[in-house]
């Protein structure tokens, strides 16, 4: 360990350039392996059902708790100014272009993405993927690239799971409980609801499963060359939890920016 502090600031510059671009060399490989033949249809329909039914159930309370508290606080602020038939309006367009696409990320990031970086991870400390290279089996387009492409596929399925369900659980809250119109609910939301809102949700879906998928699966792929992550087991557990808090706070970072540029 260097004492010199400067030493210590160059040091870790180095480090985080090279972290860098491991990162970006992992995500071009990754893409690459999308046109490299023969392309594994049954693994990336595994991978589908692992990401997206596994978690529809976590999607599931999430989205109908969030609707419901969405719900009874709209109606609480809202009736102070006399405007609880917006409560539709403003309970789908929280849910459509922030809470949706924000919440199932980093649901599915907990969820999923802790479980792709320990599997590849362990694969890693196994010796699994240097078998791979040693019989010249590109392990990107073995197991990586159709994570990927099935993150892509489901993340967007279930945030439209999470609108939905949300939405629903803003009904019950407003119309079954705080007695408010059902007919000014679904016009409220009809009449507020764009089509530039729901592609904003789109467009956030894709990117954080991009984010969740290339960050948790990369700390699994570089665990034994990713500075403090110790050695076999302890590695693989420090890097989850990395890859898991890294993807949470660049989902929330990008969410700020993709709405400051698209809203």
């Amino acid at each position: 360990m260097k004492s010199n502090p400067i030493a210590r600031l160059g040091d870790t510059g180095l480090y985080v350039l090279t972290d860098l671009g491991r990162m970006a060399f992992f995500l071009l490989h990754a893409f690459r392996g999308l046109f490299r033949r023969p392309f594994r249809v049954r693994e990336l329909v595994r991978q589908v059902h692992f990401i997206g039914a596994g978690s529809l159930v976590v999607i599931f309370f999430t989205a109908l708790s969030t609707g419901m508290v969405l719900g009874l606080q709209g109606y609480y602020s809202l009736n102070k100014f006399g405007a609880e038939g917006m409560l539709g309006s403003a309970v789908s367009l929280t849910l459509i272009m922030e809470l949706g696409p924000v919440l199932t990320a980093l649901m599915v990031a907990g969820r999923a993405g802790s479980a792709i970086c320990a599997e590849i991870g362990i694969m890693r400390i196994s010796e699994q993927i240097d078998a791979l290279d040693c019989m010249a089996i590109d392990p990107f387009r073995y197991f990586i690239t159709p994570k990927f492409l099935a993150m892509l596929i489901a993340m967007p399925l279930l945030t439209a799971v999470f609108d939905v369900v949300g939405i629903f659980g803003g009904y019950i809250a407003g119309v079954g409980l705080m007695d408010v119109s059902p007919g000014s609910y679904i016009q409220g939301m009809q009449s507020s609801v764009t089509n530039h809102d729901i592609r904003l949700g789109i467009i956030k879906s894709f990117v954080f499963a991009l984010l969740v998928v290339w960050i948790c699966s990369a700390r699994g792929y570089f665990v034994g060359v990713i500075r403090g992550a110790g050695f076999g087991a302890e590695s693989v557990s420090r890097v989850t939890t990395q890859a898991v808090v890294f993807s949470s706070i660049s989902v929330l970072v990008f969410d700020y920016l993709l709405t400051a540029v698209l809203l």
